[in-house]
């Protein structure tokens, strides 16, 4: 099979995997099976971390928690839209815990100086959720030379955790989840042309290449960090802000059957809060509350764990060069 035959089969197979598992009537279906108590906790005196929080998931996540009694710590890139999400979260939870912090993810430098602040200035962090991305519609550089949606959802993910992790591991059952998104099942980790400085830009592709990368960072930070539970997840099809900006033919075409910020946040909550999440195997990829496989059947995305070793090496080689002496 050549490369287009198996890249249009990786994709075809997608859709019909997406029409059947990642609509709205699928998550519907799900729900039926969840178990309602998973969510029935209080989540006082736990802290999390919610990047991204100030719309879509990220905002819808933050709700959840701060109603159960949790602190949250807001991590937005706009500061107008932060402090207005903030009010809304107060005024409709009743929880005054809930703090803004405004960085833009695709700032390397920045993300490594608000990790170093944050653990200086914070005793505790129990959970860290990765739910910020973006979609570049063409190629454009940070300050310190990084494709934007690279620096963003990739590096920016990368030191974030990196740099949370000693504070993750000095607090009381320490989690760590990442939002990915189905696309990455029809990519194959890279370990070169990280910056898309070869061929054609395609955002929507290079984000599904980050969103595989960030399943194969959630791997090796499970294996090398045992005493934090780490997991990735697909929020099924979402109409969010994000998505309507990024796929507008996409979002035109299907958003009937799109899932409500709240549905799609529900795996996150669920992984972030309940008992039942941390009995599962740090490491895994979950839909729908559920375990699944992080490959299509059939399809070549599979890679070597010396692949993986290369790309965690290849990253932190170049999150070290921005690190703050």
């Amino acid at each position: 099979m050549g490369n287009t035959t198996m890249s249009l089969y990786r994709n075809s197979a997608w859709f019909l995997k997406g029409m059947t598992e990642f609509t709205r009537s699928a998550f519907l279906s799900a729900a039926k099976h969840f178990v309602e108590k998973d969510l029935e906790v209080s989540m006082a005196g736990r802290v999390f971390m919610i990047t991204g929080a100030n719309s879509g998931i990220g905002r819808a996540t933050a709700m959840a928690i701060a109603k159960r009694g949790g602190t949250v710590h807001m991590v937005c890139r706009n500061k107008d839209k932060a402090e207005e999400a903030r009010a809304d979260i107060v005024k409709e939870s009743g929880n005054k815990e809930i703090y803004v912090h405004i960085l833009d993810l695709s700032e390397t430098r920045k993300v490594w100086e608000f990790a170093d602040a944050f653990k200086r200035k914070y005793k505790a962090l129990n959970v860290l959720i990765n739910n910020a991305g973006c979609i570049m519609s063409e190629r454009d550089v940070n300050a310190e030379g990084l494709e934007k949606s690279f620096a963003s959802n990739v590096m920016g993910v990368y030191i974030l955790t990196r740099g949370l992790i000693p504070l993750l591991e000095k607090s009381a059952e320490p989690r760590v989840i990442t939002v990915s998104s189905g696309g990455m099942l029809v990519q194959k980790l890279r370990t070169g042309n990280l910056q898309t400085e070869i061929g054609r830009y395609d955002g929507t592709m290079v984000y599904a290449q980050h969103k595989r990368q960030q399943v194969v960072m959630t791997e090796q930070w499970a294996k090398t960090h045992s005493n934090i539970h780490f997991s990735v997840m697909h929020p099924g099809w979402v109409d969010t802000p994000a998505v309507a900006n990024a796929m507008p033919d996409f979002h035109q075409s299907m958003k009937d059957s799109l899932r409500t910020p709240e549905q799609g946040a529900d795996t996150v909550v669920w992984l972030a809060i309940s008992e039942a999440a941390a009995t599962k195997p740090s490491g895994s990829f979950f839909q729908d509350r559920r375990m699944v496989s992080a490959h299509l059947p059939l399809a070549w995305t599979h890679s070597s764990p010396l692949e993986q070793q290369k790309f965690m090496s290849v990253m932190e080689d170049l999150a070290k060069t921005f690190q703050p002496h």
